[in-house]
């Protein structure tokens, strides 16, 4: 504690339980009114919605020229993932099929092998 009040008198540090000004939330060189949440959306919400409001503007005036509308789009992701899905089980069904096949004709010789080799 005294060396608290020792630091704080020569201006190293204020001593506990004093009170000290709070710094500003900002780092130095950033503007105060850069808070986390305009540092994670890139710019002020009300400018980051007016951008996002053109944007799509666009690319929606883009897609519709296309012919291409939000649903074929929808529907073309849930074909994908059907099909990945497809895949992933047509993989482990072949594999099963190549088991069964091998093991119809490696068990009875392994099992016969074991027989003979009883006696």
């Amino acid at each position: 504690m005294v060396e608290d009040i020792k630091a704080a008198s020569r201006g190293n540090a204020p001593p506990t339980g004093a009170w000290a000004p709070v710094a500003a939330s900002a780092a130095p060189g950033r503007p105060a009114s850069d808070t986390s949440l305009t540092r994670f959306l890139g710019g002020t919400p009300l400018g980051v919605f007016w951008r996002l409001f053109f944007l799509s503007l666009i690319v929606g005036a883009l897609l519709m020229w296309l012919d291409i509308r939000p649903y074929d789009i929808f529907e073309a992701l849930v074909r994908f993932a059907h099909r990945i899905w497809a895949l992933g089980f047509d993989a482990i069904r072949q594999i099963a099929d190549y088991l069964l096949a091998g093991a119809v004709i490696v068990v009875p010789i392994w099992f016969v092998s074991r027989l003979m080799s009883r006696r």
